[in-house]
């Protein structure tokens, strides 16, 4: 994409209502594309899954193709599907090089070390950034999720329905550059409305 871009002209968006071309899902069969929810979005299926990464992290993964970013402004709406408890979750994956490095984001329901933390996954099982002690407060509504890294000065902030306020942030600068995506550890969600911007 063009480094030139506004600051305010999206470089990827995505309401998914011409289908999922723009989209490489790592196990496709634990994805679907239907209207269940009011309109067309993206939604994992299945809890289980075949896809195995090489070390431990998110099963569900599902990549913006043709996309290798540095400092963006992402924003997408998310329902979680099913009730899971403590781990309810989604992920948000960004500067991903390969499946085993990238960052991702864990809005778990209840904080832990493997919960509702800013995750890295550098040759090694994914391994918190964050201390996070806050919840993710899902129900059965949609949410809407912002995540913005800038790699120059390391931020990674992710905010859940409040814009103004992070919900989890953290200053890291392992990875600079690479894909965006979005999806879950083990759990069930759909997702729509995508868009990024370059910063």
């Amino acid at each position: 994409m063009a480094s030139g871009a506004s600051a305010q002209t999206p470089v990827f968006t995505d309401d998914f209502e011409s289908g999922t071309d723009k989209w490489e899902f790592l196990d496709p069969k634990t994805w679907d594309h239907n209207a269940k929810h009011g309109s067309h979005a993206i939604e994992i299926t299945a809890r289980e899954s075949d896809y195995q990464p090489p070390v431990r992290s998110p099963h569900h993964v599902a990549l913006i193709k043709d996309l290798s970013l540095k400092s963006f402004e992402l924003t997408f709406r998310v329902k979680s599907t099913k009730d899971t408890g403590n781990h309810r979750d989604c992920c948000v994956f960004f500067n991903y090089k390969d499946d085993q490095h990238f960052y991702y984001v864990h809005l778990g329901a209840k904080p832990d070390p493997a919960s509702g933390q800013i995750m890295i996954v550098n040759e090694a099982p994914r391994a918190p950034l964050t201390k996070n002690e806050k919840r993710t407060p899902w129900d059965d509504q949609w949410h809407q999720v912002k995540l913005i890294r800038d790699v120059n000065s390391g931020e990674i902030s992710v905010y859940f329905d409040d814009m103004d306020e992070p919900h989890l942030t953290v200053v890291d600068k392992t990875f600079t550059q690479g894909r965006v995506g979005l999806g879950s550890f083990d759990d069930l969600d759909a997702f729509d409305d995508v868009s990024i911007i370059e910063r």
